[in-house]
């Protein structure tokens, strides 16, 4: 081999060689990096200032379940930076998603932390980063499960409630049909449609109140409201009922009082605990209506000299056809959403209902609101209040609860 052939063969030995050593020492650079990558808990670099604008509780945790970043949400669930989690199902979530990669989803119920300790059902996703950590993230679903346990309650029983007056209906129209010849069982058979009729007709009116209350735009009419003209209509609408069932109706207080918010829900609202505490009276007694303002709220209490209500009734009282003597309310045509109306018409003008009541005592209902000052153009505008009062007055008396319904 001539010595220029030696010079070229050394050359490219020199030359691969060179190149496989460097080719070497990327791979080992590599191999470093990915072994540090893999076995690095350091935290993606954005990760953290995602979790803090974050309104979920998430957290990043490493393969022994200690929390290296957290939400502030998250420290209602107990999970902080430093500690380990707690929760057997939440670190056999993090362990299967390790193990299989990608993510996953399940629905557990966790306890908060704090003052409530109310497990809370909460759907609970992990996620795998990189390969050593993993991101959880923890939402609250308790709210969004009791609107919907609350919304197929009231289909639930709304079909339930209206299967009644309809089955009597047709019952009472073949009764009638079969007594064709006798004018006086005709008579008697109509006159018991007509109340059927009427128990329909109330009861359709009461759920549309009540979801006109529950939707978002449930007070449509917004404006100073005068208390007095809203107790004068209430009492208005229900001195015949008092009548009849040998009740007194009386009225005192305060008086020249304002709130905001619509009349005629008012109105309503009032007229309901009215309408109940003269079903629950004994013949001969008293319901009184009474007004105080004080510290910047308007209380309207409704007081009766009834039966009272049980002490394990008074937490269900407000619920949807919730009826705490289901006897006497089936008798007296009762449809279980007067409260229910009341709590919710009273919760849309910023108040809330209180109860007192005692067994063979009576019970006392008050709607707190709160106050506002009287407007400025109240002279001017009274014949306008007035003539509201009564067409607000007249719509709830041909709407009322001829016997009421306290449950």
């Amino acid at each position: 081999m001539t010595l220029p052939q030696l010079a070229l063969s050394s050359l490219a030995i020199g030359l691969v060689i060179g190149v496989g050593l460097s080719l070497l020492v990327v791979w080992a650079y590599r191999a470093r990096a990915r072994v540090q990558e893999e076995t690095s808990l350091a935290i993606p670099a954005g990760i953290t200032d995602v979790l803090h604008s974050m309104d979920d509780a998430a957290a990043i945790v490493d393969t022994s379940g200690l929390v290296l970043a957290s939400s502030q949400a998250a420290t209602r669930f107990g999970i902080d930076v430093g500690s380990t989690l707690d929760n057997p199902e939440l670190r056999q979530l993090v362990r299967g998603v390790r193990e299989a990669g990608g993510t996953a989803t399940e629905s557990m119920r966790l306890t908060r932390g704090g003052l409530s300790l109310d497990p809370r059902l909460v759907s609970a996703r992990a996620s795998v980063i990189g390969t050593r950590l993993v991101l959880l993230i923890i939402r609250d679903v308790t709210e969004q499960e009791r609107l919907d346990q609350m919304r197929r309650d009231f289909v639930a029983n709304t079909s339930h409630e209206l299967k009644t007056p309809v089955g009597a209906v047709s019952l009472l129209a073949e009764a009638i049909e079969s007594a064709a010849d006798d004018p006086a069982q005709v008579r008697i058979f109509a006159a018991r449609i007509s109340a059927e009729a009427g128990r329909l007709g109330q009861l359709t009116g009461r759920i549309m109140s009540l979801s006109r209350l529950q939707a978002e735009d449930g007070l449509t009419k917004v404006g100073p409201v005068a208390i007095d003209e809203v107790i004068a209509s209430s009492i208005e609408a229900h001195v015949v009922q008092a009548d009849s069932a040998e009740v007194e109706l009386t009225r005192g207080g305060d008086r020249g009082v304002f709130v905001r918010g619509d009349a005629q829900i008012l109105i309503e609202a009032v007229g309901n605990l009215i309408a109940n505490a003269i079903v629950y009276s004994p013949r001969g007694s008293r319901v009184g209506v009474g007004v105080r303002a004080e510290d910047g709220v308007v209380e309207i209490a409704v007081s009766d000299q009834g039966i009272g209500i049980a002490e394990a009734d008074r937490e269900r009282i407000f619920e949807r056809f919730y009826r705490a003597d289901e006897a006497r309310s089936r008798r007296t045509g009762g449809t279980g959403l007067g409260l229910s109306i009341v709590k919710h018409a009273t919760q849309r003008h910023g108040g809330e209902v209180r109860l007192w009541s005692r067994p063979g005592r009576g019970s006392t209902f008050t709607i707190r609101l709160p106050r506002i000052d009287a407007p400025d153009n109240l002279d001017a505008g009274k014949k306008s209040k007035k003539k509201r009062a009564r067409k607000a007055a007249k719509s709830a008396a041909s709407a009322r609860v001829r016997n009421g319904e306290r449950a």
